[in-house]
């Protein structure tokens, strides 16, 4: 799975479509992304010892990967490309511009 925690993404697909948030968990396991403020749905909760207070609360729910594309600075919603570096490390690449992410 190309798309890391802490990369800016925008939804390809969805009721979202368009939205642009920052990935705060990968799940490589099921190939979904957890995007901040995207997604989100209504979840009923029961009072609990450690939150005394229960209702309804907005959880971010998970989105496959493939509904998403990082967002380059330069030019916009990209795929991700790879190549070394002098030292041998393996570096991703924007695939529009050949710039770093």
């Amino acid at each position: 799975m190309r798309i890391r925690k802490g990369d800016r993404v925008q939804v390809l697909h969805g009721k979202d479509r368009g939205k642009s948030g920052d990935v705060m968990r990968a799940i490589p396991s099921e190939n979904k992304v957890i995007v901040e403020g995207v997604n989100i749905s209504k979840r009923h909760s029961r009072p609990r010892r450690g939150t005394m207070q229960g209702g309804i609360i907005d959880k971010d729910m998970p989105m496959h990967v493939a509904s998403v594309a990082i967002v380059c600075s330069n030019c916009g919603p990209t795929r991700i490309g790879y190549r070394q570096d002098e030292q041998g490390r393996k570096l991703r690449v924007c695939k529009k511009c050949g710039g770093d992410l």
